[in-house]
């Protein structure tokens, strides 16, 4: 029987730092914006502003839960945390999540409660602030958006200024629907319309977090092909079972496997055509191989 490992449990941060980097700068872009919002909704008495000035207010806190969870994942592995902290990622990405939902709830009920008692708007103030925030939105979007494409971490975070841009968008068509009809219901149920497009995404978040943290199979993969793969590719494997395919974040899966042959000489052999097969084909860097000849041993 053998054993056999791809060593190193720690992972490039070129792009974890590219990344931190990009959700500090909209942080600081969405925090900066947000007292504006505040007075301005305020003043105008447009509660598609206050939701988004208070949306805004969650996404600071939010980026900067991001931003700190790119830190703590730089740190090196250890004898209590021999993966790394790449994890927290994910945990971060969950927790943003679950306050996507929350603030969809928020929305929601004071939107409800401004539609039965409609109070008066200021159109113009509301336009302008509106505006701004759009503007401040789209900027801290493309600073988030390059990174968000295989880090969910990234993707929460770009949720969250995804949900404040469709927010200051309800409030710029809002604005003018008062402006030109006097219609201040349209304001609430914007809010709402909004706020469902909010839930949408973050339940998907929350989603792909959750099955993270539960250690699936991410949905690139499919177990079954993966073994037929590694049984045809290579001809002195007989049987591969006891896959486990998970992920300590969206950017790195990891595999352990059993692989049956017939030559305990082969052994070796075996075991680095299986690993260049996994790395080349299945981008799975980390392996973890037992070779066997015979019955399994947990058997």
């Amino acid at each position: 029987m053998s054993m056999g490992h791809s060593h190193g449990h720690g992972t490039s941060h070129g792009a974890g730092n590219a990344n931190e980097t990009r959700v500090f700068w909209a942080m600081v872009l969405t925090a900066s914006f947000m007292v504006a919002e505040v007075i301005g909704g305020v003043l105008s008495g447009s509660l598609a502003l206050i939701a988004d000035a208070g949306h805004m207010l969650t996404d600071t806190a939010a980026l900067g839960l991001a931003w700190g969870a790119f830190r703590i994942a730089r740190k090196p592995a250890d004898t209590n945390r021999t993966y790394g902290y790449d994890r927290f990622q994910v945990i971060a990405a969950f927790i943003n999540g679950l306050i996507l939902l929350v603030l969809v709830g928020w929305i929601i009920w004071e939107a409800i409660e401004r539609v039965l008692a409609p109070s008066a708007i200021l159109p113009l103030p509301m336009l302008i602030v509106a505006v701004l925030g759009l503007f401040v939105n789209i900027a801290a979007f493309l600073i988030l958006y390059k990174g968000a494409k295989d880090n969910l971490n990234m993707e929460g975070a770009m949720l969250h200024v995804v949900g404040d841009m469709l927010s200051s968008v309800a409030a710029i068509i809002a604005a003018g629907v008062i402006y030109y009809t006097g219609w201040t219901q349209i304001d609430p149920i914007l809010s709402i319309f909004v706020a469902v497009l909010i839930l949408r995404s973050g339940w998907f978040l929350v989603k792909k977090a959750f099955h993270i943290l539960m250690e699936g199979t991410p949905d690139t993969f499919d177990i079954e092909v993966l073994k037929k793969d590694l049984i045809e590719s290579i001809i002195e494997v007989k049987d591969v079972h006891h896959v486990h395919v998970w992920a300590l974040s969206s950017e790195r899966p990891l595999i352990t496997l059993h692989a049956t042959i017939d030559d305990l000489n082969l052994a070796q052999s075996v075991l680095t055509s299986l690993k260049k097969r996994l790395e080349e084909t299945w981008k799975l860097g980390h392996s973890t191989i037992q070779i066997e000849v015979g019955d399994c041993a947990d058997h």
